[in-house]
C-alpha cells in the first residue's frame, strides 16, 4: 500500500501527524475540485470576456498576497489549526456566493476572487506551516509525492462525479448538491484537524528577518526568485488552459475528460515520483520536467480537437510531478537551512508564498495590458508562449541552489 512506503524507521507519532495532513489535503482538495473546477467556465459564459475571468483571477491573487502580509502574523499568536479552519470557512462561503449570485455571478468577479483569495490564503498559510513542522528532510520526498497523488486523484474524482450530478440533478439543483458535498468534506478537513498536534512557537513575528536573510543567503534569494516565476507561469495557467479547452470545444463534458486525463496521468507519475526521486537526482528530474512542459505549450497552440487537448492533458500530467514534487523538497530544505529557521520558520514560508503570489499578479496584470494593445486570441498564443518559460527560469536557480548545496 501506499502508505506503507514510508521508511520502518520514522516513529509512529510522524507518521500519525504525517497521515493526517495528507488526509487534510486529500479533503481540501477534493472539495476544490468537485465544486471550483467550473468556475473560470461559468464567468465566462455568462460575459464572454476574458478580460473578466482575468480579473477574478488577479483579485484571487491580490488577497491571497493581502492575507500573508496582513495576517501572517497570525500563524504566531493563534494556532495554525484555527487559521486552517478559518480559510475552509471563507472557501465554503465563496462556492455559497457563485450559487446566490447565480446568473449575475460575472458581475460580482471581484468580490468572489477576493473572497477565494482569502480563504486560499489562510488556508495554504496554515497547511504550509503544517507541513515544514511534521516533515523532515527524509520524509519530505515521500509527503510531496503522496500529497501530488492524493490530488491528482481528487482531480480525476471531482469533475466526473460533478458532471454526472449536475447532469442528472438539472438546474441549481446540482450545483446545490455539488456545494453541500464540498461543505461536507471541508467539516470532515476540520474533524481530522483536531487530532494533529499543536506546536508551541516561541518569540515574536518578525517578517524582516526573512527579508533580511534574502540579502545574506543566496540560496534563500535563489529560491524566492525561483517562486516568482513559478508564479508567472501559473497567473496565467491556472485558468486559461481550461478555458481554452472549453473555448476550442465548446463542451463542458471535455473540459472534465481533460481534467481526469491529466489527473489520471499524474497521479501514475507521483507513483514514479515516490519511488525514484532521491535528494541527489532531484534536479535531473525537475530539469526534464520543466523542458517538457514548455514544449508541450506548442502542441497546446496547435490544438483545435478534443483528442489533440487530451494529449495536451496527458503531456502535462506526466512532466508535472517530475517538476514539482522535487522542486517543494528542495524548498523546505532551504528554509530548513536558513538562519534561525526554527524560529522564524512561518516567516520564511511567508515570504515565500508572498513572492508567489506576485509572480502571479504580474503576470496577470500584463495578460490584461496585453489585451488593451493586441487581438485577443493573437495575444493568448503569446502570452502563452511568453508566460510559460517560467518553469525553465524556476529550473535555473534550483540547478544552482543545487550546485551550491553539493559544494558545501
Amino acid at each position: 500500500m501506499l502508505l506503507n512506503r514510508l521508511s520502518h524507521d520514522v516513529s509512529d507519532h510522524e507518521r500519525k501527524n504525517l497521515y493526517l495532513l495528507l488526509a487534510i489535503g486529500l479533503l481540501y482538495t477534493l472539495g476544490i475540485f468537485l465544486s471550483n473546477i467550473f468556475v473560470n467556465i461559468f464567468l465566462w459564459k455568462q460575459s464572454e470576456d476574458i478580460q473578466v475571468v482575468a480579473f477574478y483571477n488577479l483579485f484571487i491573487a491580490i488577497s491571497q498576497t493581502l492575507i500573508y502580509i496582513v495576517f501572517g502574523k497570525w500563524a504566531k499568536k493563534i494556532d495554525r489549526i484555527l487559521i486552517l479552519r478559518a480559510g475552509i470557512t471563507l472557501i465554503s462561503i465563496f462556492f455559497i456566493s457563485v450559487l446566490a449570485f447565480g446568473e449575475n455571478a460575472a458581475h460580482y468577479n471581484l468580490l468572489l476572487g477576493s473572497l477565494l483569495g482569502a480563504g486560499y490564503g489562510f488556508f495554504w498559510l496554515a497547511f504550509n506551516v503544517l507541513t515544514f513542522e511534521v516533515t523532515e528532510p527524509y520524509t519530505r520526498d515521500f509527503f510531496n509525492s503522496t500529497l501530488g497523488m492524493l490530488q491528482s486523484f481528487s482531480g480525476m474524482v471531482g469533475p466526473i462525479t460533478a458532471g454526472f450530478i449536475i447532469t442528472v440533478l438539472t438546474g441549481y439543483t446540482g450545483y446545490l448538491t455539488i456545494f453541500f458535498i464540498s461543505f461536507i468534506l471541508f467539516i470532515l478537513a476540520v474533524v481530522c484537524s483536531f487530532f494533529i498536534e499543536r506546536r508551541e512557537i516561541e518569540g515574536t513575528y518578525a517578517l524582516r528577518v526573512a527579508i533580511k536573510e534574502r540579502q545574506e543567503n543566496a540560496n534563500w534569494k535563489r529560491l524566492l526568485n525561483a517562486h516568482f516565476f513559478q508564479g508567472t507561469r501559473e497567473g496565467v495557467f491556472l485558468f486559461l488552459v481550461g478555458l481554452l479547452v472549453y473555448m476550442g470545444t465548446q463542451s463542458e463534458m471535455t473540459v472534465g475528460i481533460y481534467n481526469f486525463i491529466y489527473a489520471a496521468t499524474s497521479l501514475l507519475a507521483y507513483q514514479v515520483v515516490a519511488r525514484v526521486v532521491t535528494p541527489s537526482n532531484r534536479i535531473k528530474f525537475i530539469t526534464f520536467g520543466a523542458i517538457s512542459l514548455y514544449l508541450a505549450i506548442f502542441w497546446l497552440l496547435i490544438s483545435n480537437l478534443s483528442y489533440e487537448f487530451f494529449i495536451f492533458g496527458a503531456i502535462v500530467g506526466i512532466a508535472f510531478p517530475l517538476f514539482f514534487a522535487p522542486y517543494m523538497s528542495i524548498s523546505y530544505d532551504v528554509i530548513g537551512k536558513a538562519n534561525q529557521a526554527r524560529e522564524y520558520r512561518i516567516e520564511y514560508i511567508i515570504l515565500r508564498e508572498i513572492f508567489l503570489n506576485l509572480g502571479r499578479g504580474t503576470s496577470l496584470l500584463l495578460f490584461l495590458l496585453g489585451l488593451l494593445f493586441m487581438d485577443q486570441s493573437l495575444w493568448i498564443q503569446y502570452g502563452i508562449v511568453i508566460f510559460g518559460v517560467g518553469y525553465l527560469i524556476v529550473n535555473i536557480y534550483l540547478a544552482k541552489i543545487v550546485k551550491d548545496s553539493s559544494e558545501t
